[in-house]
């Protein structure tokens, strides 16, 4: 569209490097990475950074970089874009902490009303916030591209076993209360199957040792985070991806996972809980399942019963044809171009 973007963020000291970019990127190196401190230092660099950095727009993702956006244009005088990817102050994390959460809704409360353009990733999150400030929200779901089903390493160059079927969970967000720990029980009770992990998350240590502690060495590949084509050639080994987050809380409850689109354009199966919204698009394009409850045995069943259907499996992968058609973002980021219309 004529845009010259700068992707701002932080790095970390286990970031992987970024890999080549037709935009430019500048990556922080801050004193601290977590807790308060960073949020602080991160909101603190990033304003000065926008303050002095010629720009003609700017445009904030998520609440923990909407202060230092929201100041930067107030001074410049430049427009704001809130691109919003989850209904912030409702992430478990927060909601255990109710005097940092109440410090990130006065942000979102005093700065959410004024702001003109605004976007999220599904209409139940954006209902959410219409109702309580009165503000059009746009819906962008965060799809990946079309993608023809390749990979250019077989199971055995990622170190996958070829006789057993691959139960998949990846993301960058293996958190508390997404269901890992269940899924990860269920092993006990599953047989001719491994569950491979691909990414990151504050509960890949508890699950690990779960692993050891349930000796299921055997039954559990733990893979580090890759960069994204990488994922990509683990998942399309896959033949169930599962999405198992809980109902504890309102972001979860209206959430809706990369993993989903990611399994769809790679032609795979999908085992889920009945979410909201994950739960719409399996039943309307009949691509997978979803969990009744989170007990570890009822998880095993599932998968049990799935893999013992091939001609319903082989009816879920014909239809994941037509769901990758049409959940693509080719046809998803014609809504994103209409916003930046205002700007071109």
């Amino acid at each position: 569209m004529g845009f010259e973007p700068t992707l701002v963020g932080r790095k970390k000291r286990d970031s992987l490097p970024l890999d080549p970019r037709v935009y430019n990127t500048k990556r922080m190196k801050l004193l601290f990475e977590k807790g308060p401190l960073f949020y602080a230092c991160f909101n603190i660099r990033l304003f000065v950074y926008l303050l002095f950095k010629k720009t003609d727009l700017l445009v904030s993702n998520d609440l923990d970089t909407l202060l230092a956006n929201r100041l930067a244009s107030r001074i410049k005088g430049v427009p704001l874009v809130y691109d919003t990817h989850e209904y912030y102050t409702e992430t478990p994390e927060l909601v255990k902490r109710p005097h940092i959460q109440h410090i990130w809704k006065s942000i979102e409360r005093r700065i959410f009303p004024k702001l003109k353009y605004v976007y999220t990733v599904n209409e139940s999150i954006a209902q959410l916030y219409r109702d309580e400030y009165g503000v059009d929200i746009h819906v962008v779901r965060n799809v990946p591209p079309s993608q023809t089903v390749y990979t250019k390493r077989t199971r055995a160059d990622l170190g996958l076993p070829e006789n057993k079927r691959i139960i998949l969970l990846q993301g960058a967000g293996i958190n508390i209360q997404r269901g890992a720990e269940e899924m990860l029980e269920a092993m006990q009770y599953i047989e001719g199957a491994v569950f491979v992990i691909v990414g990151a998350g504050d509960v890949l240590k508890q699950l690990k040792q779960m692993t050891n502690d349930l000796g299921l060495e055997e039954k559990v590949i733990f893979v580090p985070k890759q960069p994204m084509d990488k994922v990509f050639e683990y998942t399309v080994q896959a033949d169930i991806g599962v999405s198992l987050d809980k109902d504890t809380n309102i972001n979860y409850r209206y959430s809706l996972p990369n993993k989903l689109f990611d399994y769809i354009q790679a032609g795979v199966p999908i085992l889920a809980s009945p979410l909201v919204e994950i739960k719409k698009i399996i039943d309307e394009y009949d691509i997978g399942t979803c969990i009744d409850n989170h007990d570890p045995k009822h998880i095993a069943d599932k998968l049990t019963q799935i893999f013992e259907d091939p001609v319903k499996l082989e009816k879920w992968k014909e239809n994941l044809k037509f769901a990758s058609e049409a959940l693509c973002w080719e046809k998803e980021e014609q809504t994103l171009i209409q916003i930046y219309q205002h700007f071109a």
